[in-house]
């Protein structure tokens, strides 16, 4: 019987090395965002994404100097609301007030300066009527 090289293994194995390291860096030092909802935002600061319901009423125009002016309110309607001043591109087509919403941005003294929004389909996540 022939001996094999175990140069494939070595191979595979360095491969499988360099994924694992990979894996472990970006969960431990990767630049992740925190996704929070309004009433747990007290007490942190910086870039994070917010999850909640649009209260208006919508006031000013994203691309102006005082930005794009709304409320986020929890989802399941605990307490909790909190301002955002939203700058950048023109809000998703689905964007308005009751709808549900990520918006990203840097949370300062006791305000969202928002800097991307996503807006969620309710169509989506809702149960299909029954035949």
């Amino acid at each position: 019987m022939p001996t094999r090289s175990p140069a494939r293994l070595i191979v595979a194995l360095a491969v499988a090395g360099v994924l694992a390291v990979f894996l472990l860096y970006t969960a431990v030092a990767g630049n992740s965002t925190p996704t929070l909802t309004p009433s747990q935002l007290r007490g942190h600061t910086g870039k994070l994404a917010v999850v909640g319901v649009v209260v208006g009423p919508v006031r000013g125009d994203s691309h102006s100097v005082s930005g794009m002016r709304f409320g986020l309110k929890n989802i399941q309607g605990r307490s909790g609301i909190v301002p955002v001043v939203y700058h950048g591109d023109n809000p998703p087509p689905l964007f308005r007030t009751g709808r549900n919403v990520v918006v990203t941005g840097s949370y300062v003294s006791g305000s969202l300066a928002g800097s991307d929004i996503v807006t969620k389909c309710p169509s989506k996540y809702t149960a299909k009527p029954s035949a």
